[in-house]
């Protein structure tokens, strides 16, 4: 009996036994089987994805091989256009030098030898096209830098010979620049340059027009919303205070407001609630979701204010930046050492309001901890400056546009790049669709405004003059904004306009200009839009910022309180009532201030009063 349950302990083992390698046996196989099928797999993906590429690759140079021809031939059509001005002059000259000769009846010889009366012309003298400089926002050089949209003397940033190419690899050529410092001389230039800027134009040299034309006392016609070339609005032209009425002015010791005289009642009013000297310029201004903080860039320091006392409350200084040493050699033949600039050229808070992203000419993008005051993830892979930055609705990723031609989307969990989208030219601003993410949009030095799917990555629209209204941008687009609905995009852009774009049905490419502001008369830098969409903000290089009614197209009013460029306009994004009758926005400026405004409607008072001092103090009762 007992051998017998011997036996079969015995045959259970050697089955268990059996059963366990061929479990054994199956699992090796299975994991096999497994890699095998993940490297197939993986290299099937990789092989469609540099499919992919390539075939991204093809269209950008077929895009740019379109552009060319198309400036090559914009440049022969004008060249024949000067050709044909030409000519006609001289014929029309021709005929008057006919009428206009007395006839001496007492000597008809004048008669007989027609090149008496006919000399011939001289033949005509076609002056060759200059084509206009291209104004970039990059500068990198071995030694100084310089804050988005102004050199130290306060003009628009340009490039180097050695910092940008062109996508086909050809060297551009050299621009000036004159970085600042912190020196006293660079406030002096910059208060300098604010006393030297550029007339209007009201055409490009060749005698086209542009979007600076005569003034023009009506409002903005229907059906004139989105054309490009369009009177401005008389009283945007002379914005002297000696020569408005008081009833269209408000002044005060460091502003003024110059209301539009043909919109009664005047709708809005502004006042000064904070100025925040900084030691630099101010490249950025960003608002947190909340609208308690206002950050600010500017030179090597990020920095956040109270919103309600107008105090600091914290500055965030990167303690680790190795700085170049610049010698300078002065008029006395003094040696001068100092630090190069390392601006801060973007932030952004994130949607909880915890941290803040900010990208700086270092090319890398820190996120700050604002409570702890210290680093918490630094972002490598832009090969050059991060001009612009925008978080998701949802904190998790945040995207950069930056000068090397592309628009990064970060994943904040693991710090990596999620995705690459590339173009063939500088992107100087990105802007993250409200409507969870969907959308990002960029502007560029190539004057389109580009619109991606976030998630695939596909370009769903490109928004540019080619379109068939022909209404786009003329110049590089510094400044982007999604409206709060995620229905339109704003533009502004050195070609001195705000645009309004409808992107309609995105996945058949319908996007349009639906409004084009006129009235700006210097480069557009920044523009943002008001938490319920009806008004638009857009700061410029002719020290001004307007408020645009967003449907009308009308200028409301004009706000001149900085003594040089506005660089930077941001607005509460907050939709939170707290009782106030005013809403809130900032301005960064390169005359070294931050400035926090508010504005508010006016009731039933109208603008057309005696006292523009009694219609305050009436609103703010």
């Amino acid at each position: 009996m007992v051998a017998n349950n011997v036996n079969s302990n015995g045959k259970v083992e050697d089955l268990l036994d059996a059963v366990r390698q061929e479990f054994m046996q199956l699992s090796q196989e299975a994991n096999s089987y497994r890699l095998q099928n993940q490297k197939t797999y993986d290299l099937k993906l990789n092989q469609h994805l540099a499919e992919m590429q390539q075939i991204r690759n093809t269209v950008y140079e077929l895009e740019l091989a379109h552009r060319k021809i198309k400036e090559g031939y914009e440049d022969e059509i004008n060249r024949l256009k000067v050709e044909l001005e030409q000519k006609n002059q001289q014929l029309a000259n021709f005929n008057i030098q006919g009428q206009l000769l007395p006839v001496n009846t007492a000597n008809t010889s004048a008669f007989s030898n027609p090149k008496v009366l006919h000399p011939n012309p001289p033949a005509p003298i076609v002056s060759s096209i200059q084509q206009p400089t291209t104004v970039l926002p990059v500068l990198n050089t071995t030694t100084q830098v310089q804050p988005q949209g102004l050199q130290g003397n306060g003009e628009p940033l340009q490039a180097p010979q050695s910092s940008l190419q062109s996508p086909n690899g050809q060297q551009l050529a050299p621009l000036s620049s004159n970085p600042p410092s912190e020196t006293s001389n660079s406030v002096n230039n910059i208060a300098n340059a604010a006393e030297t800027l550029p007339s209007i134009k009201t055409s490009d040299g060749n005698g086209l027009p542009t979007a600076a034309m005569p003034a023009s006392t009506d409002l903005v016609k229907s059906d004139e919303l989105s054309k490009h070339v369009k009177p401005i609005p008389p009283f945007l032209l002379n914005t002297t205070t000696m020569n408005v009425p008081s009833e269209f002015k408000k002044e005060r010791d460091e502003y003024s407001l110059f209301f539009n005289p043909n919109l009664t009642p005047t709708e809005l009013d502004v006042d000064l609630l904070h100025s925040l000297p900084h030691d630099s310029v101010v490249c950025c201004v960003k608002f947190s979701q909340d609208g308690k903080y206002l950050a600010t860039g500017c030179n090597r320091t990020t920095q956040i204010f109270d919103v309600a006392t107008g105090e600091l409350y914290v500055k965030l200084l990167d303690d680790t930046v190795n700085t170049a040493i610049v010698t300078t050699t002065t008029e006395n033949n003094e040696t001068v050492t100092t630090t190069a600039d390392l601006y801060i050229r973007s932030i952004c808070f994130s949607p909880d309001g915890e941290f803040l992203a900010t990208g700086a000419e270092d090319k890398l993008i820190r996120i700050w901890n604002i409570k702890e005051r210290k680093i918490v993830m630094v972002l490598k892979g832009h090969e050059q400056d991060i001009y612009s930055l925008d978080y998701f609705p949802d904190g998790q990723k945040l995207v950069s546009g930056s000068g090397d031609r592309s628009i990064r989307i970060w994943d904040l969990k693991t710090g990596q790049c999620s995705l690459t989208l590339s173009i063939e030219d500088g992107v100087t601003t990105v802007a993250v669709s409200p409507n969870e993410g969907k959308l990002i949009a960029a502007g560029s030095l190539d004057r389109s405004v580009r619109i991606w799917d976030s998630s695939t990555g596909f370009l769903v629209e490109r928004l540019d003059s080619d379109n068939e209204s022909g209404n786009g941008h003329q110049d590089s687009v510094y400044s982007v904004a999604f409206t709060k609905d995620g229905q339109h995009v704003v533009s502004g852009s050195l070609d001195r306009t705000v645009k309004l774009w409808n992107l309609g049905d995105t996945q058949s490419g319908t996007g349009k200009c639906e409004v084009t502001y006129i009235g700006h008369k210097d480069f557009v830098l920044s523009v943002a839009t008001s938490n319920d969409d009806k008004y638009i903000f857009s700061g410029s290089k002719d020290r001004g910022v307007i408020i645009w009614d967003k449907d009308s197209g009308n200028p409301i009013l004009m706000l001149q309180g900085h003594r040089n460029s506005v660089i930077s306009v941001a607005t509460v994004n907050s939709n939170v009532d707290d009782g106030k009758n005013y809403k809130l926005f900032a301005t960064g400026s390169g005359d070294c201030k931050a400035r926090i405004w508010k504005y508010f409607k006016m009731g039933e008072v109208t603008a057309k009063i005696e006292d523009t001092e009694t219609k305050t103090v009436t609103t703010e009762q």
